[in-house]
């Protein structure tokens, strides 16, 4: 991509709203805007980086067998009514009606929705068990949205929901569902952590979260230092209370506490801030009973399906990855979800060697698959730099000054280190840091 035909509309304008880092630079780096309260536009860059984040999670989930549909966004009311949870989702689940009066709602989940796909198709237990996702727009009408994409009412998810004949083959899914979700952030590179959780709205007997460690995050875990024990406080503590206090305490202030229980381990238990990014949960019974959804058994016999449920919050993982991943100047991308791996800038674009070089060095990129930007820009250098570090390509190459000494550089983001490279070395270069 040629940044003078890109639309990036980057800007030093800070959002009087925006407190978190994430916030902050997705809106000031071109990548998102906002539509209204908890509404935001996907802009090139921040599809780009959204469609990586999308397709991983595909791969590794149809790795696993899972197989991917899609659910309409506007879902009956009735089935809300006949699953008991019309009531219980309370103001969050958005109730539209159309012009005959019939009621909607804005799909804040789909366990209803995905148990009548299923209800009728699937008869008997030769057809289990299935794995169901969609990856797919959902509403939550949020009594206080904020924090730019981490707490917005409108967000892409990945929910899953799988059946089974028994119980015992609910867990192994379960199970193999909590890999699989470590597969997903390992490969977007963060650095994240499973703990116990409650289930809450969603219900069933065990849930556990995945949770992006960052000194942001709304949630406080209890995590050992030794092993790979975690739990939100939710689970620890009875008292609402208690746990909105530990929850408003900031990173800093709870890194001075100590609790006095041990882990099972015998190893120490520490705070740790985190940033929701996946649950699942073991439904059992509680929707396939309600919607009279069930299966013949090996004896005939009719029973209703075991199941289990998966969430991700993919577009909630674009500001996940820039909480961990910032510093004073702007984004710092993984290699899995920079929009653009390589940054060529031309520093005087009218230099006619250096523009050549950057040519060439471009189209060789382009001709390897590489995921590059070429800034042909007639702006300053310092200005084109400043850029660079706000949007977070992973490497730029600048083609300045030294070229005259058949050199160029290339600044690592992450490392924020510039190093001299011989025109002749460049492209090699490129290709063994990427």
């Amino acid at each position: 991509m040629r940044r003078s035909k890109a639309f990036i509309p980057t800007t030093k304008e800070v959002p009087s709203d925006a407190t978190l880092p994430s916030h902050q630079f997705l809106i000031r780096g071109g990548f998102i805007n906002q539509q209204g309260a908890g509404l935001y536009n996907f802009m090139p860059l921040g599809k780009i980086v959204l469609e990586k984040i999308r397709t991983i999670v595909k791969e590794e989930l149809d790795n696993a067998g899972c197989n991917e549909v899609q659910l309409s966004f506007v879902t009956p009311m009735s089935l809300w009514e006949r699953s008991g949870r019309s009531e219980t989702m309370g103001k969050e689940m958005l109730r539209i009606q159309d012009r005959h009066q019939n009621s909607f709602v804005l799909s804040p989940t789909n366990e209803e929705a995905m148990v009548e796909l299923v209800k009728n198709r699937v008869t008997s237990y030769k057809d289990l068990p299935l794995n169901l996702y969609q990856i797919n727009t959902k509403f939550r009408d949020e009594a206080r949205p904020r924090y730019g994409l981490l707490r917005g009412r409108e967000f892409l998810m990945k929910d899953g929901y799988s059946f089974h004949a028994s119980k015992e083959d609910m867990v192994r899914e379960f199970n193999l569902m909590e890999e699989t979700y470590k597969k997903i952030f390992t490969r977007l590179g963060l650095d994240f952590r499973v703990v116990e959780a409650d289930s809450g709205a969603i219900g069933g007997e065990g849930s556990k979260e995945f949770h992006v460690l960052a000194n942001s995050g709304e949630d406080t875990l209890v995590v050992c230092e030794s092993c790979d024990y975690g739990a939100n406080i939710e689970t620890i503590f009875e008292d609402e209370a208690q746990v909105d206090a530990y929850n408003e305490k900031s990173y800093e202030e709870l890194a001075v506490l100590e609790l006095e229980q041990k882990c099972s381990c015998g190893a120490t238990l520490i705070f740790k801030k985190g940033i929701e990014v996946g649950h699942i949960f073991q439904l059992g019974t509680k929707y396939s009973a309600a919607l009279e959804a069930h299966f013949n058994d090996d004896n005939g016999k009719p029973k209703p399906f075991e199941m289990a449920t998966f969430g991700i919050g993919v577009s909630r993982l674009v500001a996940s990855v820039i909480e961990q991943n910032h510093d004073e100047n702007g984004c710092i991308w993984t290699k899995e979800t920079a929009p653009f791996m390589v940054n060529i800038m031309v520093s005087n674009i009218k230099d006619e060697e250096q523009v050549i070089l950057g040519e060439e060095l471009y189209l060789k990129l382009l001709g390897e698959n590489v995921e590059v930007m070429f800034d042909d820009r007639k702006e300053r250098f310092g200005f084109k730099m400043k850029d660079a570090e706000l949007i977070g390509f992973p490497y730029t190459v600048i083609i300045g000054k030294e070229l005259a000494n058949g050199l160029v550089q290339v600044y690592d983001r992450k490392t924020t280190q510039k190093s001299s490279v011989k025109v002749g070395d460049i492209f090699s270069t490129i290709m063994g840091l990427i």
